[in-house]
């Protein structure tokens, strides 16, 4: 199973235009079960204070992590830039995730990652901090990164323009075939 997550909790991103584009396309050109998972849908308030505490996890993470993230065997993390790197709630994710079946949920798993900017970077210093988190998770991050600049411009009233589609696709394509 391919597990396709929308890296942002912020309403209205346009990181979910991506993201939803990528689980659409993989949906219908993979041979794997894909599933889709957006930060948007994180319960409102974790506690902060037992969130490090297995056995006080909040049961929704326990839900979200033993139907999506334990049984995948590759996600796909778009992710936008904020402040210059990922989003802290993609990080306080996988801190709350990584207190209870750690080896189950990360460990030996392939990731690809997309990142999305309005800048000319495309989050590339963002994708490799995740990279670098990733690895000590023991998960094997794709080498071909995406970077998605210029959002503003390449995503216009929630659909995403060719040229942002093309690129996608290419990708997608080379995503698959490096997890045979």
């Amino acid at each position: 199973m391919i597990l396709v997550i929308n890296g942002t909790n912020r309403q209205d991103n346009k990181t979910s235009v991506v993201s939803k584009f990528v689980f659409d396309w993989l949906s219908k050109n993979s041979l794997s079960e894909v599933k889709y998972y957006s930060l948007e849908e994180l319960p409102a308030l974790f506690n902060l204070a037992e969130m490090y505490e297995a056995e006080k996890q909040h049961p929704q993470i326990s839900k979200i992590q033993n139907n999506l993230f334990i049984p995948s065997d590759s996600w796909i993390i778009i992710s936008p830039e904020y402040n210059g790197s990922f989003p802290g709630i993609l990080k306080l994710t996988f801190d709350a995730l990584s207190v209870r079946k750690l080896s189950e949920t990360f460990h030996h798993k392939k990731v690809g990652l997309i990142g999305v900017s309005d800048g000319r970077a495309g989050n590339i210093r963002g994708m490799d901090h995740l990279t670098a988190m990733l690895n000590y998770l023991k998960m094997t991050v794709y080498h071909n990164k995406l970077p998605i600049s210029s959002a503003k411009t390449m995503i216009d009233h929630s659909q995403l323009q060719a040229p942002t589609t093309k690129i996608l696709e290419d990708y997608l394509t080379e995503f698959i075939h490096w997890l045979k």
